[in-house]
């Protein structure tokens, strides 16, 4: 129809500012905003505040794709078509007596309850039945604590009566120092559509830091996505819930937020809401976000924002068909701001009324959804009332019954080849590689197509790397890992590697990807080995430490048989991931019972760079480091990198691997290895020293420090000292090291060396174990002195320092 140009015009200033004006507040504490340019008179204007000033307030004049903008217009601006009412009173009213049974019956209980916006369930109904009809298989679900529960029930497929059972406590013998609250746990399940399509739903577990399942999930759906391939962007379909002051102030959502349209993250669009309750524990929105919505975080991209009233179920279900709709047809992020209110405190046992009277004074009053909704649609209520009452009734004596904790989840079934829990010896596989398949992959390693100019410095690496590849110079880190990686490619282990400035290396010693000098295209030969290869991935990662570190881990979650790397530009930036290491690495597997192979590279080493290009903080590692969760290597030469890479794949042990890697001797002579080491069978958890056949000393050590202690030796013409490279941190390899020892009957005193302070590096760790399993023989340290900086930031400072620390090492006495 064509439109004139005063109507466009009136259109137009309600497209862009319609959603100030709406009405989206069911207790009307945000109040209508009416902006100069929207006109007030006329029936165009008319026209426009019924599209665009309802119930419904959209954001989308920011999206820079004219054709999104007018697809989203096209649906605003028609009448909406009536839904199931009857089906959604029927959801309301679950979710309401779902909440009053769990108040009634476990009074006291904190569980964050869904009241106030209950019209989640049947928008998370019609996001669902819009992606199945599109041919979506499986939901990848990321949520905070608020409203769990209900989801568990009435999205992820769970019995009330297994949910009951956490309220319950039953069997805590089963989880003495472990498992987790119940409103932080994930579950799979399955859930039915009204017309008989199915999805399989996971809902990842989450810890109380609210927005740090964000990339988790994410990363999960790559990961699942990347199992199917093609026509997998349909196929799984995430959805993020958040809290609008989380949405707002969680710095790792931002990262996340950035992913979308990255090659690295993209997963063909995610589908955020917000359960917006204008409020954040005890904070009104004026303290929570400069502006008016919680959402305007998201118009940095071109994404579109759907405000709605909670307590318009036929707009909300009309939103989140919109919202499925639009992820399916444009592959992109889509966020829907569900505005209601919180019944309750932040949890049940906290009272509102103090720092909000006045809110929770009309809270009190006003009904619940359901009751409001049955009086709009003239849909009697009384039979799904009772019926609804008489099954949670039910699943509470069931609950009281059990004897056994219920699982509400469980691994998908390509976990099952992989082992969990404590270490075992019969885990242990051969990681060598015999010299002529070295120089097989070194060839593939080393080519690139003959028209591609690259770069002069390149093609002298390659030819290094050529030589190293068949003998005839020593390996080092660089060709080490690529030779690891090429390997394990070739025999079917795909391989994700990400990190900032991963593809070069921040010390120039990887050249994963060649740039072409005239185009800037680029080659990573790693990607054409040989046709049948399994998956190879590295990218470089956008600046950001959580939101990748947390992707990875989620994509080794699902993706068991890969091996999948970030890596820190420097160790010690790992600390802007500590979220993700504290709360699912180190400890998801004893809390969730969720297990992960995702490797940590952090590079370590003390050179003069000063506090914050030094430590990786070895002891952060170290004091999370309990009941075979996590492993702790530091390889001294590139051989036992190589093997150490190769062990993490081939091994169906599936733990953390947490590596500090080299700086300065990436391409040190010291450290690189010939190439018959290569071959060796595995992984040397203690390196002996096979200079020294009988010692009066014996210096433990890893990484750095012993070469430059070997090189003291040397100068010094030493022949009574030996020392050992503690390769592997945790577990510890205290049998190993007791045969090392035993090497030297007539050893009269062990010293643990390390370059970091005292309070910081792995002494408080090892040197008690040292002197725990090795009897008979007193041992002492040489380290730096306590410091609340880990490193100086003089390069003079530092080697005055590291020369007195080596001759400490040398001298015998307390230190």
């Amino acid at each position: 129809m064509q439109r004139s140009a005063e109507h466009e015009r009136v259109f137009e200033a309600y497209r862009r500012w319609g959603y100030l004006a709406a009405n989206l507040d069911p207790l009307g504490f945000l109040k209508p905003v009416e902006h100069r340019e929207l006109i007030q008179d006329g029936a165009d204007a008319a026209a426009g505040r019924k599209f665009y000033c309802g119930t419904i307030g959209a954001e989308f004049v920011h999206i820079g794709d004219p054709e999104r903008r007018q697809w989203i217009a096209e649906r605003l601006e028609s009448d909406r078509p009536q839904p199931d009412r009857a089906y959604i009173l029927e959801r309301l009213i679950r979710a309401e007596l779902f909440e009053r049974v769990l108040q009634a019956r476990y009074l006291g209980n904190k569980r964050f309850s869904l009241e106030g916006v209950t019209a989640l369930i049947p928008l998370l109904d019609h996001v669902l039945e819009a992606a199945a009809k599109a041919g979506g298989e499986q939901v990848v679900l990321g949520m905070s604590h608020r409203g769990r529960l209900n989801v568990m029930a009435h999205i992820a497929g769970q019995r009330a009566a297994d949910i009951f059972a956490g309220f319950e406590d039953v069997d805590p013998r089963s989880v003495l120092g472990s498992g987790d609250v119940k409103y932080h746990l994930g579950a799979t399940g399955t859930y039915r559509t009204r017309d008989g399509r199915t999805l399989n739903v996971h809902l990842a577990s989450n810890p109380s830091h609210l927005e740090a399942v964000d990339p988790v999930a994410i990363g999960r759906t790559r990961a699942k996505q990347a199992r199917i391939g093609k026509g997998s962007h349909a196929k799984v379909v995430p959805i993020v819930l958040h809290g609008d002051a989380a949405f707002a102030g969680q710095g790792i959502w931002a990262e996340t937020l950035n992913f979308a349209e990255l090659a690295a993250y993209s997963v063909g669009g995610t589908i955020h809401v917000i359960v917006n309750n204008l409020l954040g524990f005890t904070t009104a929105p004026a303290q929570l976000h400069s502006s008016r919505f919680a959402s305007s975080l998201t118009k940095r991209q071109g994404i579109p924002i759907f405000h709605v009233n909670g307590e318009d179920p036929d707009a909300v279900v009309r939103v989140g068909q919109m919202a499925q709709e639009y992820r399916h047809a444009f592959e992109s992020d889509v966020v829907v701001d569900l505005i209601g209110y919180r019944r309750h405190g932040h949890s049940e046992v906290d009272d509102p009324t103090i720092t909000q009277p006045r809110l929770y004074a009309k809270i009190k009053d006003h009904p619940p959804l359901w009751q409001i909704y049955a009086k709009q649609t003239g849909v009697d209520p009384t039979a799904m009332i009772e019926a609804v009452r008489t099954e949670l009734e039910s699943a509470h004596k069931a609950a009281g019954a059990m004897k056994k904790k219920p699982r509400l989840g469980k691994l998908p079934s390509y976990w099952s080849p992989y082992k969990r829990g404590c270490y075992d010896s019969a885990y242990e596989v051969d990681t060598g590689v015999p010299a002529e398949r070295l120089g097989e992959v070194t060839d593939m390693l080393t080519r690139y197509p003959a028209d591609f100019a690259i770069h002069p410095k390149v093609k002298k690496l390659l030819e290094q790397r050529s030589e190293m590849g068949h003998g005839k110079r020593p390996v080092d880190y660089g060709m080490a890992e690529a030779l690891a990686f090429g390997t394990l490619l070739l025999s079917g282990t795909p391989v994700r590697f990400t990190g900032q400035d991963t593809r070069r290396g921040t010390f120039n010693q990887r050249h994963a990807a060649f740039v072409e000098t005239q185009t800037e295209a680029e080659y990573v030969p790693l990607e054409h080995l040989a046709p049948g290869q399994a998956r190879c991935e590295i990218y470089n990662s956008p600046l950001s430490e959580g939101g990748v570190l947390g992707f990875e881990y989620g994509y080794s979650r699902d993706y068991p048989e890969a091996l999948v790397l970030w890596e820190a530009q420097f160790g010690d930036f790992a600390n802007g991931a500590q979220v993700i290491i504290d709360q699912f690495i180190s400890s998801g597997e004893d809390k969730w019972n969720l297990p992960s192979g995702i490797v940590l590279l952090l590079p370590h080493g003390y050179e003069g760079q000063g506090p914050e290009h030094s430590s990786a903080r070895i002891e952060r590692y170290l004091q999370l480091a309990a009941e075979d969760n996590i492993q702790v290597c530091q390889p001294s030469n590139a051989a036992q990198y190589f093997h150490l890479l190769r062990r993490q794949a081939l091994r169906r042990w599936r733990k953390p691997l947490v590596v500090f890697t080299p700086k300065s001797m990436l391409r040190h002579p010291d450290a690189s290895s010939p190439l018959e080491d290569l071959s060796r069978p595995r992984f040397e958890c203690v390196i002996p020293d096979r200079e020294i056949t009988s010692a009066q000393r014996i210096l433990i050590c890893s990484g750095k420090i012993g070469h430059e202690l070997r090189n003291e030796r040397k100068q010094r013409g030493d022949n009574e000292t030996a020392i050992l490279f503690l390769d592997q941190l945790y577990p510890f390899p205290k049998n190993e090291l007791r045969v090392e020892i035993a090497r030297h009957p007539d050893a009269r005193e062990i010293v643990w060396v390390q370059e970091e302070p005292a309070n910081m590096g792995a002494l408080s760790y090892v040197l008690p174990r040292i002197q725990h399993y090795i009897q008979g023989i007193p041992a002492r340290s040489v380290k730096r002195s306590a410091s609340a900086s880990p490193a100086t930031g003089s390069a003079k400072a530092h080697e005055l320092e590291q020369k007195i620390l080596i001759t400490l090492a040398f001298t015998t006495g307390p230190s």
